[in-house]
């Protein structure tokens, strides 16, 4: 690792501090070094306030002069909740800037460095480029797409069963891995789920950190007949906000009823294979949501998985055997003929998490 990967790694992982509180913005680090001493750092810590820049540059002070500048993410060039930090970069003095990777905001796109060169100021890009982008993925997805970026968390035995064949589920992973789990929902906008896995498990889904504290995702609930009992836990919106996604026909005595505790409503056309997800991501984009954890059953996730809308599965893999001929898996919906059928992914890494395996993959 020479100098420059030496630095960039280091604001990667100030970056990565502050993932799930930048929303919708990207999580951004910055280091100033001078002659072989880091002179400032900077995170940007929440949508609206100083980016990282900023604040590296006010700790560095006068010694940023003729400096060079290691920022994940290229400066931002266009006014929006706060000035361009390209202007700011240009007018501090420093000799040389090193980006990880460009900006894909349209109106960003290379326009910071641009700004920078043209003020003579000596500006290398790509400097672990793929961990910057893997590093701010769910933002380059909303840039590209305009609709949250969707992870498929689940949990299997070793034989591929998410649960008996009665629905009985927990607990098949470790703490370790719940654990981690909660950090994810800290990090997230909003987690899904059916209105079967609210059925049978009446889960809070609620962020519970041993340290304590942690964001509580906006609850998604799938439920186009309004099934969901005025008592079941995500009901209670006291602790986290909760949405039902229905269809047009639903219940209006129901719609009413859930309104009187403080539901929020999506109404999405209901298709022969089901809610329309496309337009329901549409609709959550809309309303600022850049993230969705699906914890789902098999029934979610293959509807997701047919619509095309998955972008990052999450699995875990307790070392247990379940067996049974009508054990659930992780996807169920249609059946394929043959292999040529599957859906490939690419598995991006492969660690142990506790006594489970956890397991990385993106669709190809």
């Amino acid at each position: 690792m020479n100098n420059d990967q030496y630095y960039m790694k280091l604001a990667l992982d100030l970056a990565a501090s502050a993932k799930g509180k930048t929303n919708p913005n990207p999580v951004v680090g910055a280091v100033i070094v001078k002659d072989g001493v880091i002179a400032g750092t900077g995170i940007h810590r929440k949508a609206g306030e100083p980016h990282a820049e900023v604040h590296a540059f006010k700790m560095a002070g006068d010694y940023a002069k003729n400096a060079t500048l290691y920022v994940t993410l290229e400066p931002c060039s266009h006014y929006g909740k706060t000035p361009p930090c390209a202007n700011l970069v240009k007018e501090s003095g420093v000799r040389r800037v090193v980006v990880a990777t460009q900006d894909p905001n349209p109106e960003v796109a290379g326009r910071g460095i641009s700004i920078l060169r043209d003020a003579g100021i000596e500006v290398e890009v790509g400097v672990l480029e793929k961990e910057a982008q893997r590093l701010n993925e769910r933002f380059i997805h909303n840039m590209i797409t305009n609709r949250p970026f969707v992870i498929s968390k689940y949990a299997t035995t070793l034989d591929g069963k998410l649960a008996t064949h009665t629905g009985h589920s927990k607990w098949i992973t470790g703490e370790e891995s719940r654990h981690s789990v909660h950090l994810l929902r800290d990090e997230v906008d909003a987690i899904l789920i059916g209105i079967g896995t609210v059925l049978a498990d009446n889960p809070s889904l609620t962020t519970r950190l041993p340290e304590g504290g942690g964001k509580n995702p906006i609850r998604i609930i799938l439920d186009s007949e309004l099934r969901v009992p005025l008592d079941a836990n995500v009901v209670q919106v006291s602790d986290a906000k909760t949405v039902i996604v229905t269809q047009e026909n639903a219940s209006v005595d129901k719609i009413a009823d859930l309104s009187e505790k403080g539901i929020e409503f999506i109404i999405v056309p209901k298709t022969d294979a089901g809610l329309d997800l496309r337009i329901l991501m549409e609709e959550l984009y809309k309303k600022g949501i850049t993230d969705v954890l699906l914890e789902g059953g098999s029934e979610v996730n293959a509807s997701f998985l047919r619509a095309g809308l998955i972008d990052k599965y999450l699995i875990y893999v307790a070392p247990k055997l379940l067996g049974g001929r009508n054990s659930l898996t992780p996807f169920s919906g249609i059946n394929v003929d043959t292999m040529d059928e599957a859906m490939d992914v690419s598995i991006s890494s492969v660690d142990m998490s506790g006594e489970d395996i956890c397991i990385i993959a993106y669709p190809k």
